[in-house]
């Protein structure tokens, strides 16, 4: 059994970093999904598991595994449709522009708002390249303006984009996590907060914190798109205040108000966007558009739930929690800041159900508090965005912003403190996790 498990890891491993060579992400894990069920289904006849049979098939699993995470693709299309609704009735640019007119002589203030409206992006969609692709760009023109150098710019936009995607109320590795621990998500939205404010904060003051307090107000107004005519605060906060109202509501009166869900509740605000905006909006464009914008890390998820599905069925995922479960927290503590990360750059949101759920069940047996640990953890992962061989948000805050400089030499290497500051701060959250379980409220 063990040899069997060991097998079928080797498999997913090689087959996938061959198919990587002339394949996407998502079809590479694909690809080494279907490898290892099918090796699985010949090597290991006594599953009774059968190709196409009815009652017990390899397609059924693999079917049956991209559905795991269905309701997660529908929170984040429909959150980052609603965010982009915003962007394209010039609600972004009007709340960017009024930060500018209003405190472009306290930089400290004007850090803090900017900080606020990076972090929005992520906390709704649950993905940081959605932050850098809606209002990225604008914030680093503002930071430009500053007096804030191309690295140190474009660094403080991935950090806080990471961060973002890290926020709540959507965080998909403790969703993704959680749901394969059988671990409600309820009670997250406090220690996520904390960590994900504190290092979003930490980044942009450490970042774009030094230099002349008066930014060039003429020249951050030049870069930046004029609002539509008719534009106002109550037209861009109406839809937010909607969407509050809905989220509270279900929680305050949680026996007399219909149970929602994320999805719906995203499109009613969607359609609250329509009408407050002072353009026509072509919903259905901006939907498609949205879509075929989210279809790679959307692909990810689906084909992350396959593979969970298979390693499950073939007992190597069981391995893995074995192989985890035995190892000293010390240990633990000592490398999680530095396996997480990189195992999200190799593997995107695969990594949440696949090392999180043995984990979690680790903290539990040993006392600690298991949401606060997945929360230090779910904080820690976005941090592996800007690394190889995926690099997703750390690749979109390049391209968007013009980064012209060393990928490594000069923007990775400039993110590496607020990193440490991340990691150094999940890490507490970790060894004290029990102690700080007042936060998971």
């Amino acid at each position: 059994m063990f040899a069997h498990a060991y097998t079928i890891l080797a498999i997913v491993v090689v087959v996938f970093l061959i198919a990587k060579m002339r394949l996407s992400t998502e079809l590479s894990m694909l690809a080494s999904a279907a490898a290892a069920g099918l090796y699985h289904t010949f090597a290991w006849p006594a599953s009774g598991l059968g190709i196409f049979t009815l009652e017990n098939s390899l397609v059924r699993h693999i079917v049956e595994g991209m559905f795991t995470y269905f309701d997660v693709c529908l929170i984040f299309i429909s959150a980052t449709f609603f965010m982009t609704l915003v962007k394209e009735s010039g609600g972004v640019a009007f709340i960017v522009r009024r930060i500018v007119e209003g405190f472009r002589t306290r930089r400290a203030v004007c850090l803090l708002l900017l900080t606020l409206v990076m972090l929005i992006p992520g906390a709704l969609t649950g993905s940081g390249a959605t932050a850098v692709l809606t209002v990225g760009g604008l914030v680093g023109a503002v930071l430009s303006a500053m007096g804030v150098d191309d690295t140190r710019k474009t660094a403080a936009i991935f950090m806080t984009a990471a961060m973002s995607a890290a926020a709540p109320p959507i965080n998909l590795w403790a969703m993704m996590a959680a749901a394969g621990a059988n671990l409600p998500y309820v009670g997250f939205n406090g220690p996520l907060a904390v960590l994900s404010v504190s290092g979003a904060l930490f980044s942009m003051f450490w970042l774009a914190g030094r230099g002349e307090g008066i930014m060039d107000e003429n020249q951050a107004m030049k870069t930046l798109p004029s609002p539509p005519e008719g534009m106002n605060a109550f037209r861009v906060a109406a839809p937010f205040v909607f969407l509050a109202v809905l989220v509270l509501a279900g929680r305050i009166w949680p026996f007399d108000f219909p149970i929602i869900g994320l999805p719906m509740i995203f499109m009613l605000s969607s359609a609250v966007v329509l009408l407050c905006s002072p353009v026509r909006l072509k919903a259905w464009t901006v939907l498609t558009r949205t879509v075929h914008n989210l279809l790679p890390l959307v692909g990810i998820m689906i084909v992350v739930g396959a593979l969970i599905q298979i390693l499950a069925l073939s007992g190597a995922r069981g391995l893995i929690s074995l192989e985890v479960v035995i190892l000293p927290l010390s240990t633990l503590f000592a490398t999680l800041f530095i396996i997480l990360p990189i195992s999200e750059g190799i593997l995107q949101y695969a990594v949440a159900p696949l090392l999180g759920v043995p984990l979690i069940m680790l903290f539990n047996m040993k006392g600690m508090d298991a949401i606060v640990a997945l929360s230090a953890m779910a904080v820690l992962w976005p941090l592996g965005d800007c690394l190889p061989p995926t690099a997703v948000v750390g690749r979109a805050a390049v391209l968007e912003l013009g980064f012209k400089g060393r990928y490594f030499g000069d923007f990775v290497k400039v993110c590496l403190v607020p990193m440490l500051f991340v990691a150094f701060c999940c890490t507490l959250f970790l060894i004290y996790s029990k102690q700080l379980s007042f936060l998971a409220f």
